[in-house]
């Protein structure tokens, strides 16, 4: 809702000072009969005349501006087919990827990201552990099943998978408590 507001008050800007500066033009270069005294002579014309000029152009530039579209495109991994063009964006993938390594025993509070190098997509995986499990076989598993998962889903090659154990959950203790 901002952004519209915000657009709608640079076109009102913008319209104004485009008709202002086109007004100043016309009354100072003697287009529409008025006269106009200014005490500095012809210098001051021209630097007023410049300065009307410039309001113009900016006020065009901000009027372009609120009526364009917005072309922002999320970022995406590209692939030519025999049949056309196939875009994935980034975010796909990240899902893709927390969806494989969500599916590993022992994993919690996982995030990921992604990064697209020339020898194909480099996954980094940031997880908590519960800490029953041998990490380096939980590891492994992760990699294994986020490689695998995401390489056959998207068909883009995986370089690498890299995890990152952040923290290990506490599992809450229980005390018997006799009163």
């Amino acid at each position: 809702m901002a952004k519209i507001l915000d657009r709608l008050l640079l076109f009102v800007y913008s319209l104004s000072i485009g008709i202002l500066s086109v007004i100043a033009i016309l009354l100072l270069s003697g287009a529409i009969p008025k006269t106009l005294e200014i005490e500095n002579g012809p210098a001051a014309y021209i630097t007023a005349i410049i300065v009307a000029v410039v309001l113009f152009l900016l006020s065009i530039r901000f009027f372009y501006i609120s009526l364009r579209r917005d072309r922002a495109t999320l970022p995406s991994v590209d692939q030519r087919t025999e049949y056309g063009d196939i875009q994935i964006s980034v975010e796909t993938i990240e899902n893709l990827s927390l969806k494989a390594a969500g599916k590993v025993k022992g994993i919690r509070d996982l995030k990921s990201r992604i990064r697209v190098s020339q020898a194909g997509l480099e996954i980094t995986i940031r997880a908590v552990v519960d800490g029953e499990h041998s990490l380096p076989l939980l590891t492994t598993e992760v990699q294994r099943q986020v490689h695998d998962f995401v390489q056959e889903t998207t068909g883009i090659p995986v370089a690498d998978v890299s995890v990152y154990i952040a923290n290990l959950t506490q599992s809450p203790s229980f005390k018997s408590r006799v009163e």
